[in-house]
């Protein structure tokens, strides 16, 4: 199974197509009907816009959605934690939110993790920041792994993403608010970054490209 997880690290193209496909294989490899692992991405953390709203500086806070203080950090914490209990037979099915795109807002308790669930990936942005809950919840997951592209990589394919999900109305707001927020948000993770246990840079193959 090594062999198959490095096969995937050294060609991944991002996070999330990483997560996914390793959550995937992993279930694969198990070969019974129910999964062995779970895959739970960060997004569902987003504040809403409504608390966004009530925040005390509410346009900075809105200008800023997908910085660290934008995300329910301490509801992570608390998910994370609920994971690492100990297994019973009356261990109960943990739920963790989603992220509706078309309402830009999250959708509590979307995504079920079972009992059975013994490996769960996490997938986002902060998962390795050295501050806050993040730090604590980071110091009590197995493993850690980074995928590390460079800023002008990420500026240009957050920018065509930004436009078809409606955040910029063209790729001059778009480029915008990439400089403004995204890249900001970028330094901040790469100077707090933690230790990690893997550092995976992500490639232009377009394999492993997102689907439309």
């Amino acid at each position: 199974m090594e062999e198959q997880v490095n096969r995937l690290v050294e060609k991944t193209w991002g996070k999330t197509s990483l997560a996914t496909t390793v959550t995937s294989r992993l279930n694969a490899l198990h070969g019974k009907e129910t999964p062995i692992a779970a895959y739970i991405p960060m997004d569902g953390y987003h504040y809403s816009r409504a608390h966004l709203s009530s925040m005390p500086d509410p346009e900075n806070a809105h200008a800023r959605r997908g910085a660290a203080f934008t995300f329910d950090g301490s509801a992570f914490l608390a998910l994370v934690k609920n994971i690492r209990q100990p297994l019973s037979a009356s261990s109960k099915t943990l739920y963790a939110p989603s992220f509706d795109h078309a309402k830009k807002d999250p959708v509590e308790d979307e995504i079920e993790i079972a009992p059975s669930s013994r490996i769960v990936v996490f997938e986002g942005n902060y998962l390795s920041l050295g501050t806050g809950e993040w730090k604590e919840a980071a110091e009590v997951m197995d493993e850690l792994w980074f995928v590390e592209v460079d800023f002008d990589t990420a500026g240009k394919r957050l920018v065509p993403r930004h436009v078809k999900a409606g955040i910029a109305p063209n790729e001059e707001e778009a480029w915008k608010r990439v400089r403004e927020n995204d890249l900001v948000n970028g330094q901040e993770i790469v100077e707090s970054r933690l230790k990690v246990d893997e550092l995976i840079i992500s490639t232009e193959d377009g394999r492993w490209a997102p689907k439309d």
